[in-house]
């Protein structure tokens, strides 16, 4: 049986953060799935830096379809969560199915791998609270205020949780998540 991977995200969602774990982790052989509000066809966006702006710009990125809604997610299905950044965190962190998933993978220290923004869904359902993070330095008070001791680093493992700063990061993340998975999945 492959053993399956989540993927919770939204429109909006960082295109790099997305695509950059989906199709890294089905090259190691994995089942890959994304999950949203509702199955529908996903726009994620481009965030990079522009000279004289004093953060990020974003424009339109990739589409990719989402294979799952929250609702239809059976946390027990899947041996690992990731939950990439962009703006999609922000609103999804209010959705009360996508919290119930979240809550599941930390309630059984299943593998969980955040980025950039997504650690605004961890602290949405208090899964950072004593734990060491990175995320976008940009929130670097969120995580704090969230009870997390916040870290600059390409990669910060906490147990099951590998969290990163943002997709420049990307190798020493994935390496990170990869070792965690191997060994709990």
């Amino acid at each position: 049986m492959t053993t399956k991977v989540l993927i919770v995200t939204g429109d909006a969602a960082e295109s790099l953060e997305v695509l950059y774990p989906y199709q890294r982790l089905l090259e190691e052989g994995y089942e890959v799935h994304i999950a949203a509000p509702a199955r529908k066809k996903l726009q994620f966006v481009v965030h990079d830096f522009e000279p004289g702006f004093d953060t990020y710009t974003e424009k339109p990125g990739y589409t990719w379809p989402a294979d799952l809604a929250f609702s239809e997610v059976d946390p027990g299905q899947y041996t690992a969560l990731i939950i990439p950044g962009g703006r999609a965190p922000e609103y999804l962190r209010n959705d009360p199915e996508l919290r119930k998933i979240m809550k599941a993978f930390f309630d059984a220290d299943k593998p969980v791998a955040q980025i950039c923004h997504g650690p605004l869904l961890t602290a949405a359902i208090g899964g950072l609270e004593g734990r060491r993070v990175t995320a976008y330095p940009a929130l670097e008070l969120d995580m704090q205020a969230a009870g997390a001791s916040f870290q600059d680093a390409e990669a910060v493992v906490d147990g099951a949780l590998v969290s990163s700063r943002a997709w420049p990061d990307h190798p020493a993340w994935m390496r990170e998540f990869l070792k965690v998975l191997r060994a709990k999945g």
